[in-house]
């Protein structure tokens, strides 16, 4: 029987206890849209460096969800590359803490 998460909004990331787990989810959910694209479009990791601007092996690396020390803004530099929009809304909350989260359009 699966055990059920305890996490908000399924962030694995808060059960495994990481120090900024909003933050990791974040770059994981831009990390699977650039994936995606690159695969929809059918380039070689070459290639979407060439794109991206950077090296091969750190394509390699965004293509098996490996986005570690990048920086939040730069994978939205890569999406933005890639022909996407990114737009950052600010809303208030009437939660203690607000949340991150990327959506797609």
């Amino acid at each position: 029987m699966a055990k059920k998460s305890s996490s908000r909004r399924g962030n694995v990331f808060i059960d495994l206890g990481l120090p900024n787990p909003e933050q990791d989810l974040l770059k994981a959910q831009l990390t699977l849209q650039i994936y995606k694209i690159v695969k929809a479009r059918g380039l070689t990791q070459a290639q979407a460096g060439a794109v991206l601007g950077i090296k091969q092996p750190h394509v390699s690396a965004l293509m098996r969800n490996r986005a570690g020390n990048s920086e939040v803004r730069r994978l939205m530099e890569a999406l933005a590359a890639l022909g996407q929009d990114v737009r950052i809304t600010v809303t208030p909350t009437k939660k203690r803490q607000g949340e991150m989260d990327v959506v797609v359009g």
